[in-house]
């Protein structure tokens, strides 16, 4: 079984620098691939309330039998939710679903500008971060300008911002603002999701030199950029094979030339315009 190492966040804990997502994977097929993700040496586990799994994600964590204390558990507040009074029944409601007593991290999933009331749930999850409820809190697609909002009108820096991230977007300025200010940077589509960044040749070139797949040269690459990473898939030995990057280490000229496949191309929408 694989050992993830741990990566600091700004409130003293430390979270696993890979952990499974389960973006898509509904949730009467959820229960597997997690216990298979538990069983290759998965510690983290990201859900979130839109994906509608966190009922299934529970049950795993239930039957894995592997200590609370151990495992590292995200889920997200979805866009409908936002607000102080509606933040705080939906972690309730995301709690019981996970049948759990506490959060290992809790994310507002999308900043929603138009709406204007990412600050006010802010203010909520800091009330469950002092609580001890959410034991760290962070948002996810956010922007710099938004994260300067929150510093100007709250008092918790957010401890995690999880948003697209992968070698056609690297996202140096919003990585390098992360970490001048102690936030870590978690990327989501970390592979280029069906994007077919994983059949470029110098991917494959490299792969062959590492003597790897491709999907592992990235996300060493992730790793080696002191991001945490969360790589979905409900296929068993795709689970086993993503974890297996801690025995290999990218040279300098071969990170450079996986960030040199920058694009600028996203496969989400923007975080300044999307509403859900």
């Amino acid at each position: 079984m694989t050992q993830v190492p741990n990566i600091p966040l700004n409130t003293g804990a430390s979270m696993p620098q890979l952990g499974y997502g389960v973006f898509q994977v509904p949730n009467g097929e959820v229960v597997d691939p997690v216990l298979a993700a538990l069983e290759a040496g998965y510690r983290s586990i990201d859900t979130a309330a839109a994906y509608g799994n966190e009922e299934g994600v529970g049950k795993a964590i239930a039957e894995s039998g592997i200590p609370r204390a151990e495992l590292f558990i995200t889920t997200k507040l979805w866009n409908d939710d936002q607000g102080y009074d509606r933040t705080l029944r939906a972690f309730d409601e995301s709690l019981a679903r996970l049948g759990l007593d506490y959060l290992d991290l809790y994310l507002i999933h999308w900043p929603v500008p138009t709406r204007d009331k990412y600050v006010e749930t802010w203010r909520a999850f800091e009330e469950l971060h002092a609580d001890g409820r959410a034991k760290a809190i962070g948002v996810s697609n956010f922007k710099i300008p938004h994260l300067r909002r929150l510093f100007e009108e709250t008092d918790v820096v957010p401890a995690v911002n999880q948003v697209e991230l992968h070698p056609n977007l690297t996202q140096p300025d919003l990585r390098a603002f992360h970490s001048e200010h102690g936030i870590v940077t978690e990327p989501w589509s970390p592979l280029g999701r069906n994007s077919g960044l994983l059949s470029d040749a110098a991917l494959s070139a490299l792969a062959e030199k590492y003597g790897k797949s491709a999907a592992q040269v990235v996300l060493r690459w992730h790793i080696q950029l002191g991001s945490v990473t969360i790589p979905k898939s409900a296929t068993p030995s795709r689970i086993r094979e993503n974890i297996d990057i801690f025995d290999f280490e990218l040279a300098d000229d071969d990170m450079a030339a996986i960030s040199a496949l920058e694009t600028g191309q996203r496969i989400g929408p923007d975080p300044e315009t999307f509403t859900g």
